[in-house]
């Protein structure tokens, strides 16, 4: 039994999208998507923060939620920029059930528990959303609001730890967003887990301990396809 995280795969099982275009490390990437994910077991939980599938639709990402479901353990998905199919959770949830998908689930305004450590998060808000348009700060304002239910959820469980799986990073380069680190910092997570960040990108990205959370970039490209184990 171990808690893994790997954002980002892309997956384009019924969409023409070949990922090599975004570099040399995107060759064969299901390839060596397949070869990683032959560390899980059935008692396994594998969080992806964002990027599951190019599929626009609930039925174009059919196919991806499928291979998806015959990889062992529990899935838990977070909402990436590029997962245009997410829906609300019931919508999805519903979606799945009907398919007879019954290892995947969605860290959408909740939180999950894996032993002790609560799993937390959402897509959260990145300096390239930012056009200076009053729905730009209304829906980075929403992302601040979902972090905060599902924090505010998980306390509720007084957990030994928390761990918070965001698609975009709260901190790239210069790029500091204030009010999610502010609100990791106020509700004592111990990591963040993050992807988005591809190629010559994964030069700024910040890891490492700041303000006592640990901050770590989990994209494929950048672990080598691998899952990251956290927890066993």
């Amino acid at each position: 039994m171990a808690l893994y995280v790997l954002s980002d795969l892309h997956l384009s099982r019924s969409v023409e999208k070949p990922m090599d275009i975004f570099g040399g490390a995107w060759e064969g990437h299901m390839e060596k998507l397949e070869k990683g994910m032959e560390i899980l077991v059935p008692d396994d939980t594998l969080v992806i923060p964002g990027d599951l599938s190019w599929g626009i639709s609930l039925e174009e990402a059919a196919e991806d939620f499928e291979y998806l479901e015959s990889l062992p353990g529990r899935k838990i998905l977070v909402k990436g920029n590029h997962d245009l199919w997410w829906s609300t959770r019931a919508k999805m949830t519903r979606f799945l059930e009907n398919r007879g998908i019954k290892s995947i689930y969605f860290l959408h305004n909740n939180y999950f528990m894996y032993k002790t450590t609560a799993l937390c998060g959402t897509r959260g808000w990145f300096y390239e959303e930012e056009k200076g348009t009053e729905h730009d700060l209304k829906m980075k304002n929403r992302e601040i609001i979902r972090l905060k239910i599902s924090l505010d959820a998980a306390k509720r469980e007084i957990p030994e730890r928390i761990l918070c799986f965001m698609h975009y990073p709260p901190i790239y380069g210069r790029y500091v967003c204030p009010e999610v680190c502010g609100l990791l910092e106020e509700y004592g997570v111990s990591e963040c887990l993050y992807g988005h960040l591809h190629g010559q990108s994964h030069k700024m990205a910040f890891e490492g301990v700041k303000n006592g959370i640990n901050y770590r970039l989990v994209s494929c490209d950048y672990v080598n396809f691998q899952p990251i184990l956290l927890e066993q």
